[in-house]
């Protein structure tokens, strides 16, 4: 059963880029330009700051917030706990990824526009910066370095984190595919990397192998996202809506979600089955064999959906943030 414990007004329309999420902490932009950190238990406001228009990306590791607003081009660093300034630095015009990796932070290369910059965390000091510009999909942490790819390219590469040469290099067989903002890389749970290239195939990568591996094949076109795994298993968001769902150790399809409407990105697991939301303000409990077993309509637009602990949801709606719990079923 899914219950409303809290929502919040935006005052603006929601964007997955603009929230971060955490067991401790509910980070949100709103009203224009104010950044707030909220009490996950009720919503109430633990503090509010201004920080500029339409952020890129709202980061939380540790003790910290990280921003970067479009209207200032700068990366801010907050105290999580009191919205306080701790640094702030410049990395370039429009420079959108942000990645925290140990005590570095990632920032840049989305579109292009900025050459990627490496960040101490604690201080903001500069580490390193590439020499040119380059694009990429938002790049994703490993144990050996830096993962990255450029939008529409067959191939991957790793890149160290402490000066940004190149490590390794993958082909893949068909063109990466990733969203604009927001994740394109999925970790395996077993040191791989699962990608999506072209319209309907994922690979994984792993970083002991020189070449990368196909896990499936879908029988139908894909969302350009990263895949969600969830319960030991592949949903692969439908374009025109639905989810496959396949055992990544064989691609052998288990069920399909069939719907009308697409879903958003993530599938939470809950008792007894799983929680996924459509675009048009449904949140739907699939069971473990796949069945759906309640339907109900939250809001009327769902952008995102978060978890922030066991058996309970952060939505970002069309212009409200709403938690809900979801208790066993019926």
């Amino acid at each position: 059963m899914f219950d409303v414990r809290w929502e919040r007004p935006l005052h603006q329309a929601g964007s997955p880029s603009a929230m971060a999420v955490t067991a401790r902490h509910v980070v949100v932009h709103e009203r224009s330009t104010r950044l707030v950190g909220l009490e996950p238990a009720d919503g109430s406001v633990r503090w509010d700051v201004p920080v500029g228009t339409w952020p890129y990306a709202v980061v939380i590791d540790g003790p910290y917030c990280l921003v970067i607003p479009q209207s200032i081009s700068r990366l801010l660093c907050l105290d999580v706990e009191t919205g306080e300034a701790v640094w702030q630095a410049e990395p370039g015009s429009l420079p959108g990824h942000v990645v925290v990796d140990e005590e570095l932070v990632l920032v840049g290369g989305w579109r292009g526009y900025t050459p990627l910059s490496v960040l101490d965390l604690r201080t903001g000091a500069v580490r390193w910066r590439a020499g040119e510009h380059g694009s990429t999909v938002l790049p994703a942490a490993t144990e050996a370095g830096l993962l990255l790819g450029k939008p529409g390219h067959e191939s991957v590469r790793l890149i160290d984190r402490g000066d940004g040469r190149d490590l390794a290099a993958w082909s893949l067989p068909e063109p990466l595919v990733g969203p604009d903002i927001g994740p394109a890389f999925r970790a395996d749970g077993n040191g791989g990397f699962l990608v999506r290239c072209g319209d309907r195939l994922v690979v994984r990568i792993t970083l002991t192998e020189t070449k990368a591996e196909t896990v499936v094949r879908a029988g139908r076109d894909l969302m350009p996202r990263a895949v969600d795994l969830c319960g030991g298993l592949l949903w692969l968001a439908e374009r025109r809506g639905g989810y496959t769902v396949v055992d990544p150790s064989d691609g052998a399809e288990r069920w399909r979600v069939r719907h009308d409407r697409r879903f958003v990105p993530s599938v939470v697991s809950v008792d007894g089955g799983f929680a996924i939301a459509d675009e048009g303000g449904l949140l739907l409990r699939i069971d473990l064999a796949g069945g759906v077993n309640e339907r109900v309509r939250i809001t009327q637009r769902i952008r995102d959906v978060r978890e922030q602990v066991p058996s309970r949801l952060v939505l970002v709606a069309k212009g409200t943030l709403i938690a809900v719990d979801v208790k066993g079923p019926r």
